[in-house]
């Protein structure tokens, strides 16, 4: 198993390349800037440079790997293109790419309330509404996959339980994204999270749950 983690700079995407590390998973991380990924990221990860809307460097970084986690997200910005071209367009790349080289699995970091188009966040150049659309690809793609739907994410970890649920039903909440990323790397190895939305958040008075018994409750 090798993984490749997009968005691999970002503040969830860093967790993801570290659980993956620490669990002693080969990890190529896609960095835009060499720089900043090696300040940042463990240097057990090997880093590759390239972006999610440029195809040919994409497929220079896909060499080797068979597991694709995408952790992209667009900057706040007065842009209004940037949800369109992060979240919907580069992740439709990376699912082409998945689906020429065969990836065996591919995990898709999205967010709760994406199927509410009058959600406030759509204010924000229609953010929800473009994960959305990525979603509906990456399940019709005919690939094994799995899409986490973190509720508000929080920078630093607590001891709070985690809470997975199936798609649409939950609708606020929050979780630190060293969670989320332990999230995704578990859901690697667990068949019960393929093919499957899992909602997530973390709550202080949910019960401790194992990992078997947290993903087997989502259809």
């Amino acid at each position: 198993m090798k993984v490749l983690v997009a968005g691999a700079t970002g503040r969830t995407g860093k967790h993801i390349v570290s659980e993956l590390v620490k669990n002693n998973i080969p990890v190529k991380a896609l960095v835009r800037n060499l720089e900043k990924g090696k300040e940042i990221l463990p240097q057990q990860a090997e880093l590759v440079v390239g972006d999610v809307l440029n195809k040919k460097s994409l497929e220079n970084a896909i060499t080797d790997c068979d597991i694709l986690i995408c952790a992209t997200g667009a900057t706040p910005s007065f842009d209004f293109t940037q949800p369109f071209l992060v979240d919907y367009q580069g992740t439709n790349n990376l699912i082409n790419l998945a689906k020429k080289h065969n990836i065996k699995h591919f995990v898709l970091v999205t967010s709760l309330c994406v199927s509410k188009f009058f959600h406030f966040l759509n204010v924000f150049w229609l953010v929800l509404y473009w994960k959305k659309q990525a979603e509906i690809d990456l399940i019709n793609s005919g690939l094994t996959y799995t899409i986490v739907r973190p509720g508000g994410l929080k920078d630093d970890d607590n001891s709070d339980k985690i809470v997975i649920a199936s798609a649409d039903t939950l609708f606020n909440g929050s979780i630190p994204r060293q969670k989320v990323a332990q999230i995704c790397v578990k859901s690697l190895t667990d068949p019960q999270t393929y093919h499957k939305i899992i909602e997530v958040i973390a709550k202080p008075e949910a019960p401790e749950k194992t990992w078997e018994q947290l993903f087997s409750g989502v259809n």
